[in-house]
């Protein structure tokens, strides 16, 4: 590709010398009325020309060069327009002529003039007549000179023997005088802060949203290179915004043929960057959509942000006299269909009709008594959004958004208008907005000379308000609802997900991670323990993960808030002022200003600067009240100069109030488990005894959550002389009531054992103390016996079976039988004729006892029963006592699924015998 640029010269002709300029082949009678030849009489002030080989790259690289040579003169507003025919008219010569194409631009007083040539004359062009059809725009070929009848002013084919020449002409648009694309001068502290290279990430989507093409800077802003993205869907990285009731997801604004506005990327690091884009909707040559999408930091966003066109005038009818709706007038058609939109083109168009430097609109609460920033443009930094001032700031006229105000000179009364504080703004006219008599909200334009703006200025401002009021209450009605609808299913969800759990600490996390950051930025949990208590940190998160631990040390110098039960939020201004008074001193620091020796900036100052930003917004703390307790607080914050809008603080005020509750719901059932544990420890002994010459092994699994006490207990403890005795039993019921008869029937046990009563008679005495409870009895099953070591290596065991499952013995041979007979159960009778039976365990003998919820353990209609247990026994020949109750607890586990529906105990004591040396 050559080019070539030459102001204000005479352009070289890119055609061969001596061609014929305007030979032209016309049908007869062809009335040519989009059609003219080209106009020598306008003075040609800057060209631009470029040459193109016949590939299928060089319609790109002509797109490129019309829109930098357009750029470079200013003509910003007609730059999508030229690029669109020249793209179109390159393709016909490079893709379907199959020669070379020569672009020419001239500039001249009255607009810009394109010109491409190709080298196919033989190729005709058709032109449009009222009796010729030029086709359907979706053909292959035939799209430009559709398109330059559309979008020029002036177009024309010229023909010669070896070029075959489209030209056309796009006037400038016409503008209000005074109108301006610029925001005004600032100084340079503050001016947004970019790095040394500002980045333009392009990324190209095809038509399914995955990304088909990825350049360096967006490896540079986001960290992923082309290979790891190619193929994926946007959405996985794209963070669209979580505000509650937003109706435009990434996927929609991907379809829309031009797109502009803000969102988040996620980084290879985790981080969501903010981005502020720029979409364009394309089709290849072969006809396949896709989507350009040009991104930059959102603080950098004038690099991309269209700045939108004033009306050509203020006339109130159209060009064939018919009245135009004096709304669409100020507005421009179409009107933005959203509340942001609308209120954005507002401002900028105010601005606009009065030559401001800066405009801004603020809309009311719903009670009046505030105002909240929600537009504004030319001021330094848009983060003052969702501010709220007082309607009425002052006495008279000039304190009240109610009324029309004039200043010609803000630097005499300061504070005038508190949003324009430090911006350099000297004079300011504010009208309100009202509908039916009420104030809805606010418009105002400033301007950095003072004594720019009078009565005048005030009367045509509020005219324009009257015409867009009713529409912007409407867009904010509207946006209300979808907010609402949004915050509903919001707090439906926050209740299911704090309902799901009882454990507090999860409460904890759940209650922030509902808030960030779709309520704010970051959060802090505050406990209270108890009223003697301190409020308590216990929960800190931020949506950037590294600054967590830094917003965790920072309030943990700084006092609590007050744990006061009023309802509604707060402002908590200690973090924001802790923060920055922190940054101040590690500035000052590092740069040996603190009465220290000069040193290098030191590497704490990047977190400590990053801490203060990430907490120097506004603060707000929503007390936890349950059961008409303060159990904590709830802290939200944003990020510097960023405030909270109202709507927000009240879903989270209906939050907090949910929040607490499962926080406390928490805390009791936190509280009821620990208790059942403590109580449940104290049913089982503390540890086994050491038996010479036998091995006891027990499990114990409780059923259930931990919140009930069990109704299964075992114990093994010593008699006297050798002695020692055992017992297993299961008690009806869980609960209270089951604990105290678990709790009597064990110290029963071994208090009568250790009074030297047989095995009958301490189960005798056991009755009648059960019975002697009355209505707290539980009938209980119980296996108690006394074993014996002998010397020659076996065991004499005494055992008597009161209604509980029967102890089972293993041989060495591998044959199992019953150790014991069954016989009453406790708890129901008072007289009761209980036997004990002997046992001997030989050397490599096993007896097993187990409670009911082994055996009775389910699958469907499958019980393991009796004969299920005995079966596996005896696979356990060989086995110590550990190893047979660890086989007998897998077997129980593995035949069902579901989890034990009840308590379960395994008690193995096995014989090993005499060692010999």
């Amino acid at each position: 590709m050559t080019t070539g640029l030459i102001p204000g010269g005479q352009p070289p002709d890119p055609r061969p010398t001596g061609a014929l300029s305007q030979q032209r082949r016309e049908p007869a009678g062809h009335a040519a009325q989009h059609v003219e030849n080209r106009s020598r009489s306008s003075v040609i002030t800057a060209r631009a020309a470029a040459s193109f080989e016949p590939v299928g790259r060089s319609v790109a690289s002509a797109r490129s060069f019309v829109r930098d040579t357009l750029q470079g003169w200013g003509f910003a507003d007609i730059v999508d327009d030229a690029v669109v025919l020249t793209s179109e008219l390159v393709t016909n010569a490079v893709v379907h002529a199959g020669t070379s194409a020569d672009v020419l631009c001239l500039r001249s007083d009255d607009g810009v003039r394109i010109e491409v040539a190709d080298r196919y004359p033989e190729r005709e062009i058709p032109l449009q007549a009222t009796a010729v059809n030029m086709g359907s725009p979706d053909r292959e070929g035939g799209r430009g000179l559709q398109l330059c009848a559309a979008l020029a002013g002036r177009w024309g084919v010229e023909y010669i023997p070896t070029h075959k020449t489209v030209w056309f002409q796009l006037d400038l648009p016409a503008r209000v005088v005074g109108t301006r694309a610029a925001g005004p001068a600032l100084p340079s502290n503050l001016l947004p802060l970019a790095d040394s290279r500002v980045r333009v990430a392009v990324i190209q989507v095809d038509r399914t949203g995955h990304i088909a093409a990825w350049n360096e800077d967006a490896e540079d802003l986001f960290g992923y290179s082309a290979e790891q993205v190619t193929g994926k869907p946007l959405t996985d990285l794209a963070a669209w915004p979580h505000t509650p009731g937003t109706s435009t997801g990434i996927a929609e604004a991907l379809r829309l043929s031009r797109w502009e506005g803000s969102y988040g990327i996620r980084t290879s690091t985790g981080r969501v960057t903010p981005v502020y884009a720029s979409h364009l909707r394309v089709r290849d040559t072969a006809g396949e959509p896709s989507t350009v999408c040009l991104l930059v930091r959102d603080h950098e966003r004038a690099v991309l942000q269209t700045p939108l066109r004033g009306p050509a005038s203020d006339t109130s009818t159209g060009s064939e006299g018919q009245s135009t709706d004096p709304f669409e007038v100020f507005i421009g058609s179409p009107a933005p269909d959203d509340l942001d939109g609308l209120l954005q083109r507002t401002v900028e168009r105010a601005r606009d009709m009065l030559d401001g430097d800066s405009a801004f609109l603020l809309l009311a609460t719903d009670d009046e008594t505030e105002l909240e920033v929600r537009a504004s443009t030319g001021l330094p930094s848009a983060r003052q959004r969702f501010a709220r001032v007082p309607v009425e700031a002052g006495p008279g006229r000039y304190g009240s958004a109610r009324m029309p105000a004039v200043h010609d000179d803000l630097t005499a009364v300061p504070g005038a208008v508190p949003l324009l504080n430090g911006t350099g703004m000297r004079s300011v006219v504010t009208v309100p907005l009202k509908v039916e008599g009420r104030l809805t909200g606010s418009l105002g334009v400033a301007a950095e000379a003072p004594a720019r703006y009078s009565n005048e200025e005030a009367l045509r401002l509020q005219f324009a308000a009257d015409r867009i009021a009713l529409a912007v209450e409407s867009a904010r009605l509207g946006e209300l609802e979808r907010l609402r609808r949004g915050s509903l299913s919001f707090l439906v969800e926050a209740s299911d997900l704090l309902a799901g759990t009882l454990d507090r600490d999860q409460t904890l996390a759940l209650m922030a991670q509902m808030t960030v950051p779709t309520l704010a930025t970051w959060c802090a949990v505050y406990t209270i323990a108890d009223q003697a208590s301190e409020p308590y940190l216990s929960y800190v998160l931020h949506e950037d993960e590294e600054l967590i631990d830094g917003i965790k040390s920072l309030l943990s110098k700084v006092p609590a808030p007050d744990p006061v039960p009023t309802p509604g939020a707060r402002v908590w201004t200690a973090p924001g002022e802790v923060a920055h008074q922190a940054a101040l001193r590690s500035s000052m620091r590092s740069l040996g200003l603190s009465g220290s020796p000069t040193r290098q900036v030191t590497p704490g100052i990047g977190p400590t600067l990053a801490t203060a930003s990430a907490v120097g917004g506004e603060t707000v703390v929503l007390p936890l009240v349950a059961r008409n307790r303060v159990i904590g607080m709830l802290t939200l914050g944003k990020p510097t100069d960023e405030h909270f809008r109202q709507e927000i603080l009240e879903l989270a005020e209906d939050l907090s109030r949910r929040a607490a509750l499962a926080l406390d719901n928490a805390r009791l059932y936190s509280e009821r488990t620990a208790i059942s544990q403590s109580l449940q420890r104290s049913l089982l002994p503390p540890e086994l005894p050491e038996i010479d010459g036998v091995e006891v092994e027990v499990i114990y699994r409780a059923a259930g959550e931990g919140n009930e006490v069990g109704g299964d207990f075992y114990d093994v403890f010593p008699i006297r002389d050798g002695a020692y005795g055992f017992a297993i039993g299961d008690v009806c019921g869980t609960g209270p009531n089951a604990a105290a008869v678990t709790g009597l029937a064990r110290h029963a046990l071994r208090l009568l054992a250790r009074e030297g009563l047989t095995g009958p008679t301490v189960l005798e005495r056991l009755n009648s103390a059960i019975l002697d409870e009355g209505a707290r009895s539980r009938f209980l099953t119980l296996l108690y016996g006394e074993m014996r070591p002998q010397e020659d290596g076996s065991a004499d065991l005494k055992v008597v079976c009161a209604g509980h499952p029967l102890p089972l013995r293993l041989r060495q041979d591998g044959t199992v039988e019953p150790a014991a007979e069954p016989q009453p159960l406790l708890g129901v009778i008072e007289d009761l004729e209980l036997y004990e039976q002997t046992v001997t365990l030989d050397p490599g003998d096993v007896l097993l006892c187990v409670t009911d919820g082994v055996t009775e353990r389910r699958e469907g209609a499958r019980m393991l029963g009796d004969d299920g247990l005995a079966d596996v026994l005896t696979t356990c020949t060989g086995l110590t006592a550990g190893a047979v109750a660890a086989r007998i607890m897998r077997a129980v586990e593995r035949f069902a699924s579901d989890a034990p529906s009840d308590d379960m105990a395994i008690l193995a004591m096995r014989v090993p015998g005499l060692h010999k040396d």
